[in-house]
């Protein structure tokens, strides 16, 4: 935004502090307005013609900005991925201590991708990995969303789950 001399307009529709139309005027008739007022001319809509300019306090418009962008980013949740590692030839009770995890991260807010690292001869039998990630979806319950569906990329199967929506 451009603030008092910075405006290189011949005329400009001119607002006041209060919200109300001055109707449209020649720059230094502008500039000399707010100025009495002790006051900044900022350029608020540049495209218009002739291009709207606002008599208000510049610093205290920059600061409160400010504030409601830092208030804005408070309430924002940063979603994170993380990860959990399964193997073709996982056990039992290491399937319920990934699950465990998982649902902990999902509870959390973040997504979470589970992959599959397939070594040497396993590689050739990818279906098991595809069932003991059928087996960790059924342990799971219904606490995600899958983003992603197990697909192959080189020597890993990786899936993404993103936890279910609330209303």
């Amino acid at each position: 935004m451009l603030i008092n001399e910075q405006i290189r307009d011949r005329e400009v529709r001119l607002i006041d502090e209060n919200g109300e139309q001055l109707g449209i005027m020649p720059i230094g008739k502008a500039l000399d307005l707010a100025d009495e007022r002790g006051l900044d001319l900022v350029r608020i809509v540049p495209n218009a013609v002739p291009p709207v300019c606002k008599i208000m306090n510049y610093g205290k418009y920059k600061f409160e900005q400010a504030k409601r962008e830092k208030e804005a980013k408070k309430n924002q949740k940063v979603v994170e991925l993380k990860e959990v590692r399964l193997s073709p030839t996982i056990e039992d009770h290491d399937i319920n201590v990934r699950v465990k995890n998982t649902v902990k991260f999902l509870s959390q807010g973040d997504k979470v991708k589970v992959s599959i690292r397939f070594r040497g001869r396993q590689l050739s039998h990818t279906e098991v990995g595809q069932k003991v990630m059928e087996c960790f979806l059924e342990k799971l319950g219904d606490v995600y969303v899958v983003e992603r569906r197990p697909t192959m990329e080189g020597r890993m199967m990786i899936m993404v789950l993103a936890p279910k929506p609330t209303k």
